[in-house]
């Protein structure tokens, strides 16, 4: 019983504090917010946590695994530069269209649970950092590898994801006002923070 909470916390704590800065995913959640809804926000933080679930476990399964060969950490890093520089070009060219198109994009009303689950899935990074993660807890004998250990870690890493998430649409309008004009194009804020981790993982791949 003491491992299921010491596991679950971890995964709450970590989960929760690894997406506290802007991201692709919680500035996404502020921008839904703002164009529709906080019940929007819930479908969509809903629909990101879904996916947590096979990262999680996947990046707990496979850690040992990828300790022991790094290329396969490298192969998914390649894979996220790719997938990154794609996004930021989509956020840009969202950003420069007119009030008009914005309009039309708004009444068509897209499926913010699918928005969650299309923009988690393409979360490259879900899996090296839930493993670094792991690899440190384990290094200090803080992690068990047990079925129960496991799932209580994971199920912790999605309330922890969708909590933050909440947190986000749900001071959209705060967060808005005390950063002023930065947040009054939320498009193009998710173009530079989405090609900085792509600059930011080329670069690591070099060093």
């Amino acid at each position: 019983m003491m491992l299921f909470f010491s596991h679950l916390l971890f995964g709450f704590i970590f989960s929760f504090v690894g997406s506290i800065s802007p991201s692709m995913l919680n500035m996404t959640a502020l921008k839904i917010s703002l164009e529709k809804s906080k019940r929007e926000v819930k479908r969509y933080a809903l629909g990101v946590s879904l996916i947590v679930i096979p990262q999680v476990y996947i990046a707990v399964i496979l850690t040992k695994y990828i300790a022991e060969n790094p290329k396969i950490l490298e192969t998914l890093e390649k894979a996220g530069i790719i997938i990154f520089i794609l996004l930021s070009y989509y956020f840009y060219k969202e950003s420069k269209k007119s009030k008009k198109e914005l309009e039309v994009i708004k009444a068509k009303s897209e499926n913010s649970f699918l928005i969650g689950i299309t923009l988690s899935s393409l979360n490259m990074f879900a899996i090296p950092f839930f493993s670094g993660i792991v690899i440190t807890l384990d290094a200090f004998k803080l992690f068990n590898f047990n079925l129960v250990s496991v799932i209580s870690f994971t199920f912790g890493s999605i309330i922890g994801t969708f909590y933050i998430l909440l947190l986000y649409g749900k001071f959209a309008k705060i967060i808005q006002n005390k950063t002023g004009k930065l947040t009054k194009d939320i498009n193009f804020i998710l173009s530079i923070l989405t090609a900085l981790v792509a600059i930011f993982t080329l670069i690591k791949l070099f060093i």
